[in-house]
């Protein structure tokens, strides 16, 4: 018998109600942030609205995992503590954490995933969580499939990785910008997005080389078409980033790789999804029809020539839908093959080079009819970020998520027994005593109508049976009441059958971390992470950059390259006009200088 590797789908939720809806189009699991103290401080939710959706995701076999995973001061170690406990006994499946501090209290027995501020990029890191505890680790974005490989075949731990969504230009943990320039540090939960600022690129001569252009601002991701390769490369969680993203962008991305995945296990037998049931549809799910920056594989192929920055705008560009084909007064002709509606968004790059957009009031076939007509001419391309249409549908019920059961009616002793057994096995029967009498007409269709009737639990019958002695006659509200008490015990019977993950057994001896002294770059910012690196053979701990003067450090680590954006890599630029280093990056009042550090292949930027 083949043993199938379950494999999650991992979707985010802003809410617990996006959160159910994650789950009815298809995840496997979703993430959400706890009330406090999540890397997206305005995407907080209360320990009720998680004991929601967790009671709801455990109906289907899935999973809640919550984002408790920005770095601690020390006074706050105790409320942290203390909202760990409550999300465990709200039924939480996992924590996702980054402050080593929390390892080194009195925690609930609930999963640790290591999340991907931990900067896990090398084996040794990954080993390092996994020995100390952790159940999942969350990779870094930048790792190759052969990174990803080789991390797979040393360390057991399950990997976790992200295949759709935003992208972090720096090494995620690694990035100081926002903390430098106005105080709001990214690892507190308060990025303040400087990499998606345009910026102007000028050399050591103070030669403007690129003027306002969005030189840090990474496309999205969109690893749809790899996740075989990633399956294959030992991934077994795939997950969706936003969780400041809304409803209908959370439906269809998760419809859309829940479709892709499925065609996967079709013909990969040893691949499995990690949760119960199916998901029917009600729409059809196009990634490029939400938001979206246009797409990118990142280094997933390693470095290549693909462009991976969209410097026109940080905003969404959305689906191309064709081409200026003529202006007139009042409306534009589109050369393509897409249709249009009233409401849509359209988008385009204008003379200065900038992305604009307008606003469609009325769609003549392929003659658009702004509210106000933009400055643009023929040959344009256009794209449409908002599309009316998609998201009319995406605002009604789109996805219905259910689980097949077995019905069997048949007699006891002292009268009947309804048994219901859904797909996975689990079972819930229901008696009921009485005298039996012979009906006067043949009751088997009007009984098997009424044990379909399931209504809006999560149950759909794949198979009805009836096996009564005689024809019975058994009153329609016993039947009723019998199926209504039979769905009541099988729900409770899938809770008690569901087992929550706990946190791995780990020696008491700590494990020894890769290095023996860590800089600002370790994000300690308590005394009780300081304890724990301490035990972990580490000599020399210096605190976060948010708790302490640094100095002149870099603010940014980042495998995006500007000078191998633009040509002027040294390993393949032999000779030419490469301007004079060092570059800086203004914004405003703001002024970074670049480094690069060629060995690496990585670039790094300091506050001027």
């Amino acid at each position: 018998m083949t043993v199938r590797r379950k494999i999650e789908l991992l979707s985010p939720a802003k809410n617990a109600d996006i959160g159910m809806e994650a789950i009815n189009h298809g995840a496997d699991a979703v993430y959400i942030g706890a009330p406090r103290f999540g890397a997206r401080a305005s995407a907080g939710n209360s320990v009720g609205d998680i004991e929601r959706l967790a009671a709801y995701a455990h109906s289907f076999g899935a999973r809640v995992y919550v984002a408790l995973n920005t770095i601690l001061r020390d006074d706050e170690l105790e409320e942290a503590r203390v909202i760990a406990y409550e999300l465990y006994n709200a039924g939480a499946d996992a924590l996702i954490v980054q402050d080593m501090g929390l390892l080194q209290l009195d925690l609930p027995p609930i999963a640790l995933h290591a999340s991907t501020q931990t900067d896990n990029r090398t084996v040794e890191k990954v080993r390092f969580l996994a020995d100390a505890g952790f159940s999942q680790v969350v990779l870094a974005r930048e790792l190759s499939l052969q990174q990803i490989r080789d991390i797979h075949r040393a360390v057991d731990v399950p990997l976790e990785v992200f295949v759709h969504g935003a992208l972090c230009v720096s090494y995620s943990g690694q990035c100081y910008m926002s903390a430098a320039a106005c105080g709001r540090s990214a690892n507190r939960g308060e990025c303040a997005q400087y990499c998606r600022l345009p910026y102007t690129l000028t050399d050591a001569d103070g030669r403007v080389l690129v003027r306002d252009k969005h030189l840090l601002s990474l496309k999205d991701l969109n690893q749809s078409d790899r996740l075989e390769d990633l399956l294959d490369a030992g991934v077994s969680s795939l997950k969706i980033e936003g969780r400041l993203k809304e409803l209908s962008y959370v439906k269809n991305v998760t419809a859309y790789y829940r479709l892709r995945l499925d065609e996967i296990f079709k013909r990969r037998e040893e691949f499995a999804r990690s949760s119960d049931g199916h998901t029917e549809l009600f729409f059809t799910p196009d990634v490029s029809k939400s938001f979206n920056r246009s797409f990118t594989h990142y280094f997933l192929n390693g470095r290549t020539s693909e462009a991976i920055i969209s410097p026109d705008t940080p905003k969404s560009v959305g689906e191309f839908v064709g081409v200026v084909k003529s202006v007139a007064d009042r409306f534009i002709t589109v050369s393509g093959v897409h249709s249009f509606s009233n409401g849509d968004g359209i988008g385009f790059i204008n003379r200065k080079g900038v992305f604009e957009g307008f606003r469609v009031n009325r769609v003549e076939g392929n003659r658009l009819f702004p509210g106000q007509m933009p400055d643009i001419s023929p040959k344009t391309r256009l794209y449409r970020n908002y599309n009316h249409e998609f998201e009319k549908a995406l605002s009604r019920k789109s996805a219905e998520r259910f689980l097949y059961v077995d019905i069997t009616l048949y007699d006891t002793a002292f009268g009947f027994a309804l048994e219901m057994t859904d797909e996975t096995g689990v079972q819930a029967t229901m008696s009921w005593e009485c005298t039996k009498e012979v009906a006067r007409t043949l009751q088997l269709e009007n009984q098997q109508r009424l044990l379909s009737k399931l209504g809006d639990t999560v149950f759909r019958v794949r198979n009805i049976e009836v096996r009564l002695e005689e024809n019975w006659f058994i009153p329609s509200s016993v039947l009723a009441d019998m199926r209504r008490c039979v769905v009541e015990r099988l729900m409770l019977a899938r809770r008690i059958a569901f087992r929550r993950d706990v946190r791995k057994d780990v020696d008491k001896q700590r494990p020894v971390f890769p290095v023996k002294e860590l800089s600002y770059l370790g994000n300690v910012a308590n005394g009780k992470a300081s304890e724990f690196y301490a035990q972990c053979g580490v000599r020399s701990v210096q605190p976060a950059f948010e708790v302490s003067s640094q100095g002149n450090v870099p603010l940014m680590f980042t495998r995006h390259c500007i000078k191998y954006m633009q040509g002027w890599c040294p390993k393949l630029v032999r000779r030419g006009d490469v301007p004079k280093e060092p570059l800086f990056l203004s914004y405003k009042d703001s002024r970074f200088r670049l480094e690069f550090d060629c060995r690496l292949c990585e670039m790094k930027i300091y506050k001027e």
